[in-house]
């Protein structure tokens, strides 16, 4: 394999800095799958991933909605309910996120069974 150019090197990693910056962090990926299994209200997604902080869920929705990773609906009636659902969109990241998944599968199994 012939050793890249420093140009063409950052046109192969920029869409992959871009990928981690919109699914990367400690939340995001743990939140989109949550969704995308049917937790839709703020609540049902907060008690499903242990130790995640309100604040820090508001925040991460709130960025999720602006890369069109779900959509938020705010349902009248009382009390005013917020619902969230994943995008067509954010379905496209579902076998990037399974084979993340069967990675660190494999990964603990090399390191923890050795």
């Amino acid at each position: 394999m012939k050793k890249m150019e420093h140009k063409e090197c950052m046109s192969a990693l920029m869409p992959v800095r871009d990928t981690l910056d919109i699914i990367g962090g400690k939340w995001k990926i743990l939140i989109l799958i949550s969704v995308w299994e049917g937790n839709k209200h703020f609540r049902e997604i907060e008690r499903s991933i242990p130790n995640l902080s309100t604040k820090v869920l508001s925040k991460e929705l709130k960025d999720m909605e602006v890369n069109q990773l779900i959509t938020r609906t705010v349902i009248n009636g009382f009390p005013i309910r917020t619902e969230y659902k994943p995008t067509e969109y954010s379905k496209t990241l579902k076998k990037v996120i399974r084979e993340l998944q069967l990675w660190g599968i494999n990964h603990r199994k090399k390191i923890f069974e050795t």
